[in-house]
């Protein structure tokens, strides 16, 4: 199984704060008591199956205050999607936080609802004092890698097959490559460097 694909937060934008725009018929909030089994079911519908209990008391453990978004559908009181900022050094990043476990049910996908909590959730994070923010994802994840550019995130070419890959998924995306600057990453050096 290759390696996922990672992306950061580049430090030219620390100081940015990503923006966002909610459709009229839902709204943003965080997790609040009460949301165990609702999240675990948004987790299992937008394809997450392996996602247990056991998971999503690690992400409200570890979550930064607030960090843990959801995009609720008004007329319902259903969750539609979620993304999440916690703590959590990594080999690649020793020091950093992760946005992450994004994730949107089928029946709201195509409202950019994805984007919106993965902005929202970049946004507690940089508010929190997060130095260095990266997300991980997976090559054909398209649209959520769409997203992720359009607020900001660049990507990181950590391994030798690295720049080949995102090569790829920029033609599938129709975007040019150059236009999106990513960075270079030595897993032999200092990794906190970007």
């Amino acid at each position: 199984m290759a390696e996922q694909l990672q992306m950061i937060w580049p430090e030219s934008r620390m100081a940015q704060r990503p923006e966002w725009q909610v459709p009229a018929e839902y709204r943003l909030r965080n997790f609040r008591e009460g949301d165990e089994a609702a999240y675990l079911e948004l987790m299992h519908v937008a394809g997450f199956g392996e996602w247990s209990q056991d998971n999503l008391n690690v992400v409200v453990e570890h979550a930064v205050p607030g960090g843990i978004i959801f995009a609720e559908h008004i007329a319902s009181a259903n969750l539609a999607a979620t993304a999440m900022g916690w703590y959590k050094p990594s080999l690649l990043f020793p020091d950093a936080y992760e946005m992450g476990w994004v994730a949107a049910k089928p029946t709201h996908r195509g409202k950019g609802l994805g984007q919106i909590v993965t902005a929202a959730a970049t946004r507690v994070l940089l508010e929190y004092g997060a130095g260095l923010i990266y997300l991980q994802t997976d090559d054909w994840r398209l649209p959520a890698i769409k997203g992720y550019l359009k607020i900001g995130y660049v990507p990181v070419y950590h391994q030798p097959d690295m720049k080949g890959r995102w090569q790829e998924v920029f033609l599938k995306l129709d975007l040019k490559m150059e236009e999106y600057a990513g960075v270079e990453i030595n897993r032999d050096e200092d990794c906190n460097k970007g």
